[in-house]
């Protein structure tokens, strides 16, 4: 399996706009962070997880020529607001993007991308096929299993996604023990961390640090971080052996 970080940024991304502190001003690509997303490349089969507003240009950066799936972890806008621009791969593919994401998630979709939905739809409007995932079960995507995480972003619920022995936690603040259970085995675990300050909604720096050395996976992925956070020369320096701190066009293989 191959994973590569399309987007290791919070919502507002890095640098963050008009923002004019040190870590918005770093020349080391590290510290610029696109929304955050990852592509999973999967005997033969390409998945993708969230499509936020940077989808398009990420897409063109990483060459990505097919698309399979989109998994989404929940609704918010920097998870969802690139979904317009499947378009180019319903043309190549001929066919409908297949979406999957619980029930809340697939309504604010047809809310938020109401057009794409009606009866008479206009000409080169995104087609997508709509599949409903829960935490109870496991999914299959091109015959490659999905299990669900359910996580906690501050009071929404939430899904992480484990793939083999890839697992991708994003945007969480609580995890179940029983669903702690579902990353037991797991060799490369991604936890988002947006800042080192406590936060209602996020996990802190420390918080998924904690989390990983909780699952013992070989290796340790941070995401999801903010201009808040520090550098990431600096920030690396923190780490042990085993943790790192994701940046955009990180290419892992599990």
């Amino acid at each position: 399996m191959k994973v590569t970080f399309l987007g290791t940024g919070t919502s507002q991304g890095v640098p963050v706009i008009a923002c004019e502190c040190q870590v918005c001003q770093s020349s080391d690509e590290h510290d610029k962070r696109l929304r955050s997303s990852v592509l999973i490349e999967e005997s033969g089969a390409t998945i993708l997880i969230d499509s936020g507003p940077d989808f398009r240009y990420q897409m063109l950066r990483a060459r990505v020529k097919k698309l399979d799936a989109i998994l989404f972890t929940h609704e918010h806008k920097d998870h969802t607001a690139g979904l317009d621009d499947i378009r180019s791969y319903n043309y190549i593919s001929g066919k409908p993007m297949d979406i999957y994401a619980e029930t809340r998630v697939l309504d604010s979709l047809k809310r938020e991308y109401a057009y794409v939905f009606e009866n008479n739809t206009y000409p080169g409007v995104p087609k997508v096929e709509l599949h409903t995932i829960t935490s109870k079960l496991p999914f299959y995507v091109n015959g490659i299993q999905v299990i669900p995480v359910r996580l906690l972003h501050h009071q929404l619920p939430i899904f992480g996604f484990r793939i083999g022995d890839f697992a991708y936690l994003t945007d969480i603040k609580y995890i179940s023990p029983e669903e702690k259970e579902k990353l037991k085995g797991c060799k490369h675990l991604v936890v988002a961390g947006l800042r080192k300050e406590e936060h209602i909604a996020h996990f802190t720096f420390s918080e998924a640090i904690s989390l990983i050395n909780e699952i013992k996976p070989l290796k340790g992925y941070i995401t999801h971080m903010s201009h808040q956070i520090g550098f990431y020369k600096e920030l690396m320096l923190e780490l042990p052996e085993n943790i790192c701190i994701a940046y955009d066009q990180l290419v892992i293989e599990c």
